[in-house]
């Protein structure tokens, strides 16, 4: 089973268990029982994906491509407006939003063909893990030239990976279907982000912003890995989750001593968490 990675969480549990006997250890397999099911249901997407990329055929709930400006246009979007991305690992799903007036519209979601580690964020430099958090692309993060067709930087780590310690480089949202801590979207897909990346950037847009999530963070979905070791880190994402959900725009976000801090909507979006300030 591949339950390695959340051993130190249950250390204490198993300590507590000692005088609860059976009914103690019953919920520890019951709880490692839904990691491993939840990792072979990642592991069969993945299998599923890869097949069809192989065969040549695109990937389900894959949108209609190609023409991206006249798309936008015909649903009321300006000509390569400012753009903001969202990632959900559990989903395999990549969010485009388009902005018009003060806010973020939802333009399309394509599915991801490929992440590489489990649900949880990066921890070290060849851990093969894909990150989570607050993201950003700017034009120094492009690669036309990438092995992997063409591939943009996610910035790991930002100011809060490097507060605790966190390692790692050139973790890249990119082409094909393969990845080593990346996201794999297929060629198809990668060419009209790229589209909508270096169309807005042109435009103007000096940031481009991803929220990396490991899966949508409802009440219900947070409810459920409340045990996971990665839930207290999940709590900071999901503020910034429920910031946009909210408004649909870019909350602004910091990191304070090794925290996200996360405020009210911010007219850049300080989403790449690239500052570090003092704690309130």
């Amino acid at each position: 089973m591949r339950v390695a990675s959340n051993r130190r969480g249950l250390r204490g549990a198993i300590a507590g268990c000692v005088t609860l006997g059976l009914i103690c250890a019953m919920a520890i397999a019951v709880y490692l029982v839904g990691i491993e099911a939840e990792d072979a249901r990642i592991d069969r997407k993945r299998a599923y994906n890869f097949t069809r990329f192989l065969a040549g055929q695109s990937l389900p709930g894959t949108p209609e491509l190609g023409r991206l400006n006249e798309r936008l246009q015909a649903a009321g979007f300006a000509p390569f407006a400012p753009i903001f991305m969202r990632l959900f690992k559990r989903e395999f799903e990549l969010e485009l939003w388009v902005k018009r007036g003060d806010g973020f519209q939802h333009f399309a979601t394509y599915p991801v063909c490929n992440w590489s580690g489990r649900l949880g964020p990066k921890f070290r430099e060849g851990d093969r893990q894909a990150p989570e958090g607050f993201y950003a692309v700017d034009a120094k993060a492009l690669n036309p030239q990438s092995r992997w067709h063409r591939s943009f930087n996610l910035g790991f780590p930002n100011a809060f990976d490097r507060a605790n310690a966190r390692t790692g480089s050139l973790l890249m949202v990119h082409g094909g279907c393969s990845s080593i801590g990346c996201f794999a979207m297929t060629n198809a897909i990668i060419d009209e982000l790229w589209e909508a990346i270096t169309g807005a950037l042109a435009n103007g847009q000096k940031k481009i912003h991803v929220h990396v999530f490991p899966f949508r963070m409802t009440t219900e979905a947070m409810t459920a890995t409340a045990t996971h070791d990665a839930a207290p880190f999940w709590q900071t994402l999901k503020r910034g989750y429920d910031a946009f959900e909210t408004t649909g725009q870019l909350p602004e976000i910091s990191v304070c001593g090794r925290r996200y801090d996360v405020k009210g909507p911010s007219s850049v979006g300080a989403a790449d968490a690239t500052k570090a300030e003092k704690c309130d």
